[in-house]
């Protein structure tokens, strides 16, 4: 019976990440990112980091489940989105440090090049099915 509550209690709270009413999953995926910046240049945070890192994947990884992986079953779903994810992370790292180098600033563009494409293929995705 715990087990049942528990997948239902996912499945809730995956449902609203995905749905992202008013785009405020979004503005937290983006809000992590602000925050692993400034960890990353000054406070220097091992929890704040992790727990700004935990957010950020969740949510996009989360958004790109839902859009490419929407008939797999909720453990597959998350970890193909997580494994689609880290893929994304390093081509997109990828092409940023064949331009220049991969520094902090960088480092930052690198996550919210990856947020912007996941929330806007989960948006396309909703939109998508909603006609």
């Amino acid at each position: 019976m715990t087990t049942y509550k528990r997948v239902n209690q996912f499945t809730k709270v995956e449902n609203r990440i995905v749905a992202n009413r008013r785009c405020v999953f979004t503005a937290v995926s983006y809000l992590a990112v602000a925050i692993l910046s400034v960890n990353t240049a000054f406070v220097r945070s091992v929890i704040l980091g992790a727990t700004a890192s935990l957010i950020f994947f969740v949510i996009n990884a989360l958004f790109l489940a839902h859009a490419l992986f929407r008939k797999e079953d909720d453990f597959f779903r998350l970890m193909f989105g997580v494994l689609l994810l880290i893929m994304l992370l390093g081509f997109v790292g990828w092409l940023i440090m064949i331009v220049y180098n991969l520094d902090a600033l960088r480092f930052t563009l690198t996550l919210v090049i990856v947020a912007s494409l996941s929330s806007s293929a989960n948006i396309r995705t909703k939109y998508k099915n909603a006609t």
